[in-house]
């Protein structure tokens, strides 16, 4: 399951972003500085939330809180779910997932990139709530894996393309049908 992701867009490129999806974008806590990198369960990472006025909010959050046996809440499952309140897009040009490695003597596990192929931008579907001693936290959720994660892994993560990202914000409908895997073909996998 997801366990890292990569975000090398820094607040600039992720405002063009927002802009060319029409989204009217905010910096609440101001503009955060945070430079391109992989980003690890627990980490502090920017993420993008709806607001009352309807405006998107830039703002950094931690990924996972402290699920009941102490072990970090970093995936949900979306199926059959529909988060009438606390989603949250989570940035990302990139996610990484990991398989038995394909040398037996070796002792780490493969590791491997999932990115867009078309070079079109996502966001990972996301779940924000406020976690007593942390303040706001977010988990990832998942779904069925796609044609392209299948042979990697059972589960993935919902990417959502910028045509979404309005609806998953802020609709107030359900949006179940958004929490499915995107079409073959639209992720590239590289070793990393």
């Amino acid at each position: 399951m997801c366990n890292l992701y990569r975000l090398e867009k820094g607040p600039d490129a992720i405002r063009k972003l927002f802009d060319g999806a029409q989204i009217p974008l905010s910096f609440p806590e101001g503009i955060p500085n945070f430079e391109p990198r992989e980003v690890h369960i627990t980490d502090r990472a920017p993420i993008v939330r709806a607001s009352d006025a309807g405006v998107a909010q830039l703002v950094e959050r931690r990924w996972s809180w402290p699920g009941p046996t102490g072990k970090p809440v970093y995936n949900l499952r979306s199926d059959n779910r529909e988060f009438p309140a606390g989603r949250c897009l989570v940035l990302a040009d990139g996610f990484y997932e990991y398989t038995a490695p394909a040398d037996p003597k070796q002792r780490r596990k493969d590791r491997w990139l999932f990115s867009p192929s078309g070079g079109e931008p996502f966001a990972i579907a996301g779940f924000l709530r406020d976690t007593p001693g942390i303040g706001e936290a977010f988990s990832l959720l998942t779904t069925t894996p796609s044609p392209d994660v299948a042979p990697y892994h059972s589960r993935q993560i919902v990417l959502l393309r910028p045509a979404q990202w309005q609806r998953w914000l802020q609709s107030p409908d359900p949006v179940g049908d958004l929490l499915q895997p995107l079409p073959a073909g639209s992720l590239k996998v590289a070793a990393a």
